[in-house]
């Protein structure tokens, strides 16, 4: 195997750890020491301090992995010394200097993908919407376990401008699902090929890290054996 041997999977909005249950599965029985963030989804500044406590705790040099707004989290994060790779599951991938909203600019809607905000500022995916918009490939049982356990995001955090890009300086790997309905196909593929990612396309919806765990699983396993050569390539270009 990789002289990598830590990942560190970070969940998006809307969700907890346990969805990369599936992935955790994978990885730990291929050797990988895997930790999952807990983001508290309060603010840019809280989830990346959780990322950062976990990526901490790693004894070595590890894969920093996420999901949809995870991915938000780990541009800002994967500035950690620990980091040797950054993988992007139909995840945001801004800039510094920009807004996770500002990705969404000029790309079409997602009229599947609808959130209830509340008076606190606070968003759920519409319960009506949850599993065609976030899981429509899931079983429905596993959908609606995924629409019950949802974690409320505050939706300002969209707002935060990023002070670091991490993808500027260590090598990415994008899991992109064609199938799904909480952002526009081309804005996926826009951010990754933005960021140099290795692209790898699989059908399937939002809850690709959920329901195609093999796939994912398979990525994060590459970017690990990848890595460490892919950034002397970068330091060196």
């Amino acid at each position: 195997m990789s002289e990598i041997k830590n990942v560190v999977l970070v969940h998006g909005a809307f969700a907890d750890g346990s969805g990369w249950r599936g992935v955790y599965d994978e990885l730990t029985a291929r050797g990988y020491a895997v930790s999952i963030v807990q983001n508290p989804l309060t603010s840019l500044e809280a989830d990346v301090a959780a990322t950062r406590r976990v990526l901490d705790r790693q004894d070595g040099p590890a894969i920093l992995v996420g999901h949809s707004w995870g991915g938000t989290v780990i541009t800002e994060a994967g500035v950690h010394p620990k980091v040797a790779g950054l993988v992007y599951v139909s995840a945001l991938a801004p800039d510094r200097g920009e807004t996770t909203a500002q990705q969404y600019d000029g790309f079409a809607p997602t009229p599947d993908f609808v959130i209830d905000v509340g008076d606190d500022g606070y968003g759920f995916i519409a319960p009506e919407k949850f599993a065609i918009g976030f899981a429509h490939d899931a079983s429905e049982a596993d959908a609606a376990f995924l629409r019950d356990s949802q974690v409320p995001i505050d939706m300002s955090v969209f707002a935060t401008e990023l002070t670091e890009a991490a993808w500027r300086d260590k090598p990415s790997w994008a899991v992109i699902a064609t199938d799904d309905h909480a952002f526009d196909q081309a804005m996926l593929q826009h951010m990754a090929t933005r960021i140099g990612a290795r692209i790898t396309n699989v059908a399937a919806s939002h809850a690709v890290f959920a329901t195609q765990p093999h796939v994912v699983a398979e990525v994060i396993d590459a970017a690990a054996r990848e890595a460490l050569t892919a950034q002397g390539g970068l330091a060196a270009s």
